[in-house]
């Protein structure tokens, strides 16, 4: 597989974190181009999901799994793309799901298999940037946006989909990762907010390239 069909960068977090913001800022600032996150729920199994768990987690997690693979794929065809989520943050849904026994271990079983699948089919972005933001904050952030769906949901659902969240990142050894604390962060109204994580992601895509090149 060839390096300039390597995604350059994915933005990942929890729900409601800002990670679609940052992917625009990105692409703004540095000529990437944007790819929202993979969302194609045309039988609503999301809402169906929220409202019985155990009955709709398979069928949702491996929708979302075959439509995110779909779009990485075609960003990497694309190149020079910058991702909000992606194919390889979707085993944490996946994990807390089987933790919490929505979906059984042999349902978790045959997705596991797909996913390595299609993994095996891609290649790890240049650069992963995990934006890292407590549960309260992260909630603030999901009633401001509004989608109905999510407001509805407890308090303890994205806690330990954070605390997922923070397990996977702590164990990442794929590629290039960056981690940025944003509680206290806008970047989107705040241009000292904005230049500081352009600096942050401008310095370890640098440290990156700058690797890869001794490496040869």
């Amino acid at each position: 597989m060839r390096t300039e069909n390597q995604v350059e960068i994915v933005v990942d977090g929890v729900t409601g974190v800002g990670k679609s913001s940052l992917v625009r800022i990105i692409s703004e600032e540095m000529g990437l181009k944007p790819f929202d996150e993979m969302f194609d729920d045309e039988y609503r199994l999301l809402h169906k999901f929220f409202h019985d768990r155990e009955k709709w987690a398979f069928a949702m997690q491996v929708n979302f799994l075959t439509n995110r693979f779909k779009q990485y794929k075609y960003a990497m065809k694309v190149g020079r793309a910058v991702m909000d989520r992606s194919i390889y943050s979707d085993i944490i849904f996946a994990m807390m799901y089987l933790n919490h026994k929505y979906l059984s271990p042999e349902e978790y079983a045959v997705y596991n298999n797909l996913l390595h699948t299609f993994l095996d089919q891609v290649k790890v972005p240049k650069l992963m940037v995990y934006l890292r933001v407590n549960t309260d904050e992260a909630i603030r952030r999901i009633h401001r946006r509004g989608r109905t769906d999510e407001m509805e949901v407890e308090r303890e659902y994205w806690d330990m989909l954070n605390q997922f969240y923070e397990k996977n990142y702590q164990d990442y050894k794929l590629g290039k990762l960056l981690v940025l604390n944003v509680d206290h962060l806008d970047y989107v109204h705040r241009s000292q907010d904005r230049d500081f994580m352009m600096q942050e992601i401008t310095r370890a895509i640098q440290i990156t390239s700058k690797e890869k090149a001794a490496a040869r």
